[in-house]
Parts: C-alpha cells; sequence; structure tokens
C-alpha cells in the first residue's frame, strides 16, 4: 500500500486542532471467547466443490473505478483480465456441516465489510448447512479498490456499485460450489520454489514453500487445487492502469490447461515486503512487457504447483475457532480515514487509545494446521530471524518481539494465510518499528542504516505483532482444552 499524501496531511492537522471530543470512539463491547469445534473421531470421507463468478463491472469503461495498491486516484482505463471471487467447500461428514473457504482477487477487505458479505451468506449458510465461512485476498494490486484509500483523497475510492457485484460474485460462486460438490479424497503436497522471491526489507526471511491441498474426486473426474504461497501480487506495478487479476489469473490458467483442475489461491506472510522477483524489470517496464512477465511468472509458479509429488492423504477431520480481538491503533491516518468514511471501520476505545476489532481463524484439517490472519504478517514475527539490536533500526533488542507463530503452534509447517477476514496493513516486529520524527505515520523514516521504513506509515502500530501472538496463544489453549475434554 502506497502512503497517503498531502490532503491526509493537511486533514490530520485539521483534526487535531478540532481537539478530542470530536474523535469519539465507541465504547469497548465484550467480546465472546471462540470454541474450537472438535469432533476426536472425525467424519467418514471429504466431500467438496468449486465455485468461481467474476466481479466486474458492466460500465467499466464508462464509470469511475480506482485500481488499488499503489497511488491513489488511478481510475481504471480497462481491462487485461477479470477479478474473481473463487470458492472451495469442503465438508468431513462427520454430521456438523461443511466449511466454505473463499479467495477474493482484490487487495484486501475490512473486517466490517466481511462481516457485511457474511451476512448477505446467510441464506447460503442455512441451505448449505455451512458452519464456518472465512474469506481471504490474493492482495491483488490491479483490482478495483475495495478499501477506499486509493480514490481521490479525501474522498473514498470504493464504489457501492463494486462492492454490490463483489457480493453477488461472492454468493453464486458459493451456491456453486456447494451444488457441484463430489465424495473424493485430500491430499496434502509442498515444495520449495527456490528462485521466484524477493525481501525488499531486511531480514531476508520468508517462505520458499508451495504449498498444495489436492481434491481427487472419487469418480475420476477434474481436481480442486487450494495453493498458499507467499508474494504480493503487484508483478503489474504501479504504472499500471488496467483492472487484471495479476499473476494468480495466469497461475490458475496453466494448472487449467494442463490438468484440468480448478485452483483457489491465497498468500501467506508477504509483509516486509515478500514479492516476485522480476528480472529486468527496469527494461520490461521501459519496454511495456510488464504484463509479458506477468504472464510468465505465474505460469512459472504454476509449474511448481503441478510438480508437487510427495503427497500425504488427510484424514476427513475439520476442526476450528474463530476468536475476534481488539488492536490498539496508534497511526493517526487510520484514526482519519475512519472518521471521514474513507475506510468502513468502527474505532474503539481500549485503554485511553483508539482501537479496532478484528478476528483470526485457526483450522486443522487432520494434521495440517491453518492459520488465517488479517493482515500482511512480517515473516520473521511467523518464522523467526528477528534483527540484532545491532541491526535493528534503534538498537532495540529482538527480546521485546513475540514469540514466532510457528514456535506458538510448535509445527514448523504451520501454514499461514495472511489479509483473511480483514486487512489490518503491515504487521512489523516492535525492535525493528520506526516512525518519522518530524511526521509519523505520514513520511517513512530513514534509520541509522540508511533503510527506509515506509511500511510503519501503513500499519496499526507497534503493538499490533504482540496482539496477534497473545490472541494465537488464547486459541491453542481453547484448542488444547477441547482435545483434552474428548
Amino acid at each position: 500500500m502506497k502512503n497517503t499524501d498531502k490532503l491526509i496531511s493537511d486533514a490530520l492537522n485539521f483534526i487535531t486542532g478540532m481537539g478530542q471530543k470530536k474523535a469519539a470512539r465507541k465504547p469497548l463491547p465484550v467480546i465472546a471467547d471462540g470454541t474450537f469445534d472438535y469432533l476426536a473421531e472425525g467424519g467418514t470421507h471429504f466431500t467438496a466443490g468449486f465455485g468461481k463468478c467474476v466481479m466486474l463491472p458492466e460500465d467499466i469503461d464508462d464509470a469511475k473505478y480506482y485500481i488499488a495498491g499503489y497511488s491513489e486516484n488511478n481510475p481504471a482505463r480497462g481491462v487485461i483480465d477479470p477479478q474473481y471471487a473463487h470458492a472451495f467447500y469442503l465438508d468431513d461428514n462427520s454430521g456438523r456441516g461443511g466449511v466454505l473457504f473463499v479467495s477474493l482477487d482484490a487487495v484486501g477487505m475490512l473486517n466490517k465489510d466481511i462481516n457485511e458479505l457474511k451476512k448477505t451468506l446467510y441464506q447460503f449458510k442455512e441451505y448449505s448447512g455451512c458452519r464456518e465461512i472465512s474469506v481471504f485476498c490474493t492482495h491483488n494490486h490491479a483490482g478495483i479498490d475495495t478499501m477506499g484509500i486509493w480514490g481521490p483523497l479525501p474522498f473514498s475510492g470504493k464504489s457501492d456499485k463494486f462492492m454490490k457485484i463483489l457480493f453477488a460474485a461472492v454468493k453464486k460462486a458459493a451456491y456453486e460450489a456447494y451444488e457441484g460438490r463430489k465424495d473424493g479424497k485430500l491430499y496434502l503436497g509442498r515444495i520449495e520454489v527456490p528462485d521466484m522471491q524477493e525481501d525488499i526489507r531486511t531480514p531476508s526471511v520468508y517462505s520458499k514453500t508451495l504449498t498444495r491441498l489436492r481434491f481427487a474426486p472419487n469418480d475420476g473426474s477434474n481436481d480442486i487445487y487450494f495453493v498458499n504461497f507467499a508474494s504480493h501480487s503487484e508483478s503489474l506495478q504501479g504504472c499500471n492502469h488496467l483492472v487484471s487479476a495479476d499473476f494468480p489469473c495466469y497461475l490458475r490458467e496453466r494448472i487449467k490447461n494442463e490438468t484440468g483442475a480448478d485452483t483457489i489461491y491465497g498468500v501467506g506472510a508477504i509483509g516486509g515486503m515478500i514479492s516476485m522477483d522480476i528480472k529486468d524489470e527496469n527494461l520490461l517496464r521501459k519496454e511495456h512487457r510488464l504484463l509479458e512477465s506477468t504472464r510468465n511468472i505465474g505460469y512459472k509458479l504454476a509449474g511448481y504447483a503441478i510438480s508437487v509429488k510427495d503427497e500425504k492423504e488427510l484424514k476427513p477431520n475439520i476442526s476450528f475457532i474463530r476468536q475476534e480481538f481488539f488492536c490498539t491503533v496508534e497511526n493517526p491516518v487510520l484514526t482519519i480515514a475512519c472518521q471521514v468514511g474513507i475506510l468502513n471501520a468502527d474505532r474503539y476505545s481500549m485503554n485511553g487509545k483508539g482501537a479496532l476489532k478484528t478476528e483470526m481463524s485457526y483450522f486443522e484439517i487432520d494434521g495440517l494446521k491453518i492459520l488465517m490472519i488479517p493482515c500482511e504478517l512480517f515473516p520473521e514475527l511467523a518464522y523467526g530471524g528477528y534483527l540484532s539490536a545491532e541491526e535493528s533500526a534503534e538498537g532495540k533488542d529482538p527480546g521485546i518481539n513475540p514469540q514466532p507463530l510457528v514456535e506458538t503452534a510448535e509445527d514448523e509447517n504451520l501454514l499461514i494465510f495472511g489479509l483473511a477476514n480483514d486487512e489490518l496493513g503491515y504487521v512489523i516486529p516492535p525492535n525493528d518499528f520506526m516512525l518519522n520524527d518530524i511526521q509519523p505515520y505520514l513520511d517513512k523514516a530513514v534509520d541509522r542504516h540508511g533503510r527506509r521504513h515506509y511500511e510503519e506509515t501503513n500499519s496499526t502500530g507497534p503493538y499490533t505483532a504482540q496482539a496477534i501472538s497473545d490472541n494465537f496463544k488464547k486459541i491453542l489453549e481453547k484448542v488444547k482444552a477441547a482435545k483434552s475434554s474428548q
């Protein structure tokens, strides 16, 4: 996400001068503890279905829709390929109902919008017996604004018409996935991708693992792939003015053409920033060949997904817990964006500070542990590898950072889905969190090592990392208690 411009800076000064009474926040509501939906013996077999639906306005060439992910006020000038909503319905036939995973070719969606979306799926849940819906985004930087901050600031760039199209597309994909479900087997496979990513902020820590769940119907019809990989979907870059799903479009295209399988795709821990490594990037941009490069990136990653060999059959046992929690918001730019309606989020007061309500979900499919996180998480918060005090921005010791999530889970193969059910922006290790002295959260800082600290400007603040860690520990306590009671 791009840093905000002078309009937001002026708005910040204006609201600050108006006094605290103008910045009213809602009192903190009580959040219920989540329950781990667990059945030790599981079900009898897997049933699964896939659905998809285009998310593209008919008047895309006439009305203004803003491209999300880079500069504000970048109206779409046409379409390369359409954005989609993809749905994967999975049931372990334990009698508890299935779960629905929804992937959107979008930059991200806020929790309040996600909850409004889920309300429109009430009849679907009643009809299907679905017990949980989880929505995540591919963090697509070439899609239509679904958050509001890429319009002509200080006005929202989010289109109500497009959001209705998105909601309708999710509903159609959900019903298609449920109605098309078949009995079959589910396989887990992984492959290392050694040559496609780059990390543009120190330390160089990220997952190179592509994880693939493959559902194979008993009737021999086409497989369904559920693919996870860590990268921003931004290969078309900021010079692009056309709607696209970026490289995930071509990942799905090659898999479909070569195997017949439909694919639902999600990203991992991508903060910090993990992107696809584009060879000869400046030359490609100059020669207007970034679309060619993006297509090749998608096809190459698809090759890895197709080539997964060592698979493990999973037993039909799906368990999950959804847990809401609050995170402190130190960033006044986000506060302003909520106040003036650019962001659709309720602001709360917690310990004298602003706060947002968000959520995390944790799934276990047999032995596979899946964590759905509401942000762009710096990978070292997931896997370890923090900067030392000497390497960090201001000499802060890594001991102030939370325990890495894989250590908390006691599983190095913990599968993380980012931008799930919310988008809080970047979540940064506290010992390397640094703000600009003059305009914090507005201008990026440059530390004593000459490193840019851009990501802080698009974060809720330095405390979110600990909030995520604490909530995950709380979730695992519930998991342990549920298992010990059966």
